[in-house]
């Protein structure tokens, strides 16, 4: 009876560190809403009050710095809350995030911005995420890390749900600058508080429940030298850097695109979009779970392609089309952030997990900046976004044909500082 307490309480403990992974992660995901400030600071410059004075070319530089050090920030927080605390790393998280938002709300300087949301907001949701994952998914057996990834990081694509309409609110009464120091203020206090709540399971922990997998890997933990010598690993990066910049260039820019059809009430279709955003997260954990992370990569890039495509034919004012490709757009880019932290678990272990997907994820940084800079320098030299949707869905699809070329790697050290060993792969993924 004692030992069925005991495994009903470690059952509880892992929901309850999925759960504040997730509102930590509904916190952290103001980052999606940048497309409703930015629009803000457009209508400044565009007016000329001198409030704003950048150039239009610049709009989405702190959104691509921030995107930028989010991403090599997780390596040095997944290295932290691998070996110091996960609890620890999240309120650096908060505190980070917190202090970015509030001096850019004493400032509309460019550079500011760039120190404030782009450094040091970008350097919190850094900590913030790398912390919430890891903890949860080795609290579950391997059966379950698709959707239990799924669920943590669908609270980051579903913030922009209450984040955009909440911000429009703000914007309209309070102005941009007190809207930032509201938002900056709440969420370094909830991120901290959330952070309490996570927790490492024991060393040596096995889950009490069955694994159900048919087929999985040998269990081979991987340093992140080690990772960085397989092939794979520079596979997944590139499809990881095509896949995040192409749906983060759309994200960064959807409130604009909006704007001309649908007005103040633009902020819907990032609330749709995010929407999309978190259910794409949770139901790829869930298939590819089922049929392999690979085959479920494949699906989603080729399925990207054709959605960012088919915005070369729809006008601002469809809005119907607009919602539904949105919606589509954030579906298919929410798979990317289950499907990714569950492949680097798969194939290179779970002792390094934290700084090894930080690792994997500098992609996304690396695709947030780069993407979404050259969107806006095309925009500012044609008029027209159409050339950077061609140039994204082109690169999309040779994101899908490497997806199928990516396997488990086949030699692993299966103990740090040892040799590499030959080791038996699983076809599944």
């Amino acid at each position: 009876m004692n030992q069925m307490n005991q495994m009903n309480q470690i059952k509880n403990l892992g929901w309850r560190v999925t759960f504040a992974g997730l509102g930590i992660n509904l916190a952290l995901g103001i980052l999606y809403t940048w497309s409703i400030f930015k629009m803000s600071i457009k209508e400044s410059i565009e007016s000329g009050d001198g409030i704003f004075n950048w150039s239009l070319s610049s709009l989405n530089d702190p959104y691509a710095v921030c995107c930028l050090v989010f991403a090599f920030a997780m390596i040095f927080a997944g290295r932290l809350q691998d070996r110091i605390s996960p609890k620890i790393t999240a309120v650096i998280g908060g505190l980070l995030t917190g202090s970015g938002l509030i001096l850019i709300s004493f400032s509309t300087s460019w550079l500011v911005w760039i120190l404030g949301f782009g450094i040091l907001t970008g350097m919190g949701l850094g900590f913030g995420y790398a912390s919430a994952t890891p903890p949860a998914i080795k609290w579950f057996p391997p059966a379950k890390t698709g959707m239990i990834a799924g669920i943590v990081v669908a609270g980051f694509g579903l913030a922009s749900v209450y984040i955009a309409p909440l911000g429009i609110f703000l914007i309209d009464k309070f102005g941009l600058s007190q809207s930032m120091l509201i938002f900056g203020v709440a969420f370094l206090v909830i991120v901290s508080a959330l952070a309490q709540f996570l927790v490492n399971p024991p060393e040596g922990y096995v889950h009490p429940a069955p694994n159900i997998t048919k087929k999985s890997n040998a269990a081979v933990d991987y340093t992140p030298g080690q990772m960085m010598k397989t092939n794979t690993f520079y596979k997944l990066w590139i499809i990881f850097c095509v896949a995040s910049g192409a749906g983060l260039m759309i994200i960064g820019g959807v409130a604009g695109m909006a704007k001309e059809g649908m007005g103040s009430m633009a902020w819907v279709v990032v609330a749709l979009m995010a929407v999309g955003n978190a259910s794409g997260r949770v139901v790829a954990g869930i298939l590819s779970d089922r049929i392999g992370r690979a085959n479920t990569l494949f699906i989603m890039l080729i399925f990207q392609a054709f959605v960012i495509f088919s915005l070369l034919f729809i006008t601002p004012t469809q809005i119907v089309l607009l919602v539904v490709a949105a919606t589509l757009i954030g579906f298919n880019y929410g798979t990317n952030l289950s499907l990714f932290p569950s492949v680097t678990k798969d194939f290179f272990g779970l002792k390094n997990f934290g700084v090894n997907y930080g690792l994997v994820f500098s992609a996304w940084g690396v695709g947030g900046f780069v993407f979404p800079r050259v969107s806006q320098m095309i925009v500012a030299q044609t008029n027209s976004p159409k050339i950077a949707y061609i140039l994204a869905a082109g690169l999309l699809l040779a994101g899908a044909i490497l997806a199928l070329m990516t396997k488990a790697p086949e030699v692993a050290a299966a103990v740090e500082n040892k040799p590499f060993i030959p080791i038996p792969v699983s076809e599944k993924n």
